[in-house]
């Protein structure tokens, strides 16, 4: 019976979308998003102007962290009661640093099948277009705004991967003058508004970035790229 349970069940999807250019949204993911019977979308505001550009009429809902608690057992349901649902965030990958974990370790409690749709990720995107070792790296998300900032860094400072950090344009700066602090002269990559018309790279050691930000104002979302500490590397 508890198989039989399971087989009529729908399936939990995770669409990457686009980070910036509606070209990349895959072929694939476009199908699913058409034929699932809900959407669960961080922003459905934002997720409109994709759904419009691939006349996409499936019905959506918010979804986000400060719902989940009270959404998730909601979306569970309409999965096993036979429906598919796609999870989508405001852009790229689902749960790289946006919502979706509890979401997705909730429908695996419960026996549900969850389906990845590979797709645009502002993580990746940066990484290979760094220049920067791709062998080995670590993705630390967002640092710690203020406790456990220096902590934080502290335990990173004798890694020996390529580390990739996600930060805003207004702390930036703040950002690259904390590492410097703790971890020395690195070569480090700014990558900001990729796929995007204004896409840009800066390259360059940290002194000689945090030089070439001097008086400059960033905009868009920034992917930062540290080089590791190669005296460490075995």
């Amino acid at each position: 019976m508890i198989a039989d349970a399971q087989s009529a069940a729908g399936k939990l999807y995770i669409v990457s979308t686009p980070i910036g250019n509606l070209g990349d949204m895959t072929y694939r993911g476009v199908d699913v998003l058409k034929s699932v019977s809900m959407i669960a979308a961080e922003d459905t505001r934002t997720s409109r102007r994709l759904l419009d550009h691939y006349e996409i009429s499936t019905a959506m809902l918010s979804y986000h962290d400060f719902n989940k608690e009270h959404v998730t057992p909601r979306l569970l349901e309409k999965i096993q009661s036979g429906n598919d649902l796609a999870l989508i965030t405001d852009a790229g990958t689902p749960l790289v640093s946006d919502p979706g974990f509890y979401l997705v370790r909730a429908a695996i409690a419960v026996g549900l099948e969850v389906i990845p749709i590979p797709g645009p990720s502002a993580l990746l995107a940066a990484v290979v277009g760094a220049g920067l070792p791709t062998d080995r790296f670590v993705f630390e998300g967002f640092l710690p705004k203020k406790k456990g900032r220096q902590t934080r860094l502290k335990q990173l400072a004798d890694d020996p991967r390529t580390l990739v950090i996600y930060e805003s344009p207004q702390r930036i700066e703040r950002t690259l003058r904390d590492i410097r602090a703790a971890w020395g002269n690195r070569p480090v990559v700014i990558a900001r508004e990729l796929t995007k018309k204004f896409e840009e790279f800066i390259r360059g050691e940290l002194n000689d970035v945090l030089q070439k930000l001097d008086g400059k104002t960033l905009k868009g979302e920034i992917v930062l790229i540290i080089g590791g500490n190669l005296d460490r590397k075995a």
